[in-house]
C-alpha cells in the first residue's frame, strides 16, 4: 500500500520531491528498496502531523535545502490521483492566507456518512473549515432535505512555517476527541481552507476496505498496473 501511495505521488508534476516518514524499519527499508526516499521519525507521535513536522525539519537536514510547503499524504490512500495533488498546489496559492488546504470529496451514500472511519468535515460559505467529526454532520435529525455531506481527505499541504507551529501546539480537546489532527488547528484559530477533489478514492481503514480497493485495482486502475509492472 505505501508503495502505491508513493508511486503516485511521484507521477505529480509539481512536488518537487517525495518522501515517506515513517518511525517502522520495515517500511524505511521497503521504500529505500524501491529507490524511494524515506527518513525516519520517532516512534512517540499520535498525529500524522507531528510526525510529517518532524520529517520536515529531517529532511532539510539531509539535504541541506529549506522546503517551503509540505503535502501530506496518507499512507492509507493507494488510490490517489496524481493530478489532483498538482490541484491542491494550485489550491494552496490561491488560498495565501490559510496555514493549510485539505482536500475533501463529496459522500454519495448514507452508509458512508454514518461510517465512523469516514471524517466529516464541514465548512463556510467561503470554503473554510469550521469543523471535523467522525459523526454525520450537519445532523439530519431535523431537517427534511438534503444536506452537504462532505468527507475529509487524508491529502493536505501545509506551509512550512504553520506545520512547524503545529507541532508546537498544545494538543486540544476536540482533536482528542474526534482523533482529527486538523482541529487542533481550528481549536487554535487557524484557517484551514478545502478544496473538492473530483475523482472518487477510497482510503483503507479495515480488511473489507482493503478487499474493495485491491478489487478496484484489478478492474480499473491504470496507474496500479503501470505500477505492478515496475
Amino acid at each position: 500500500m505505501v508503495g502505491h501511495v508513493y508511486h503516485r505521488a511521484c507521477r505529480a508534476e509539481r512536488l518537487s520531491s517525495v518522501w515517506v516518514a515513517t518511525c517502522d524499519q520495515e517500511i524505511y527499508d521497503y521504500v529505500v528498496s524501491i529507490g524511494g526516499n524515506a527518513v525516519m521519525t520517532m516512534d512517540t507521535h499520535e498525529r500524522a502531523t507531528d510526525r510529517a513536522a518532524e520529517a520536515l525539519v529531517n529532511i532539510e537536514a539531509i539535504t541541506g535545502r529549506v522546503i517551503d510547503a509540505v503535502l501530506m499524504i496518507q499512507g492509507d490512500e493507494p488510490m490517489l490521483v496524481p493530478s489532483e495533488l498538482d490541484d491542491l498546489v494550485s489550491a494552496a496559492e490561491a488560498a495565501p492566507d490559510a496555514a493549510v488546504v485539505n482536500l475533501m470529496i463529496k459522500i454519495r451514500s448514507q452508509e458512508e456518512f454514518e461510517n465512523l472511519n469516514a471524517v466529516k468535515v464541514v465548512a463556510t460559505v467561503r470554503g473554510q473549515a469550521l469543523y471535523f467529526s467522525r459523526e454525520p454532520i450537519p445532523s439530519k435529525q431535523r431537517y427534511g432535505a438534503d444536506v452537504p455531506m462532505w468527507r475529509q481527505l487524508g491529502i493536505m499541504l501545509f506551509r512550512r512555517d504553520a506545520l512547524l507551529m503545529y507541532a508546537q501546539l498544545e494538543p486540544t480537546p476536540l482533536e482528542i476527541i474526534e482523533s482529527v489532527d486538523m482541529n487542533r488547528f481550528l481549536e487554535h484559530g487557524y484557517t484551514i481552507q478545502l478544496a473538492e477533489a473530483t475523482h472518487p478514492t477510497k482510503a483503507v481503514d479495515t480488511p473489507t476496505d482493503l478487499a474493495e480497493v485491491e478489487r478496484l485495482m484489478r478492474a480499473s486502475d491504470p496507474f496500479a498496473e503501470e505500477y505492478l509492472k515496475a
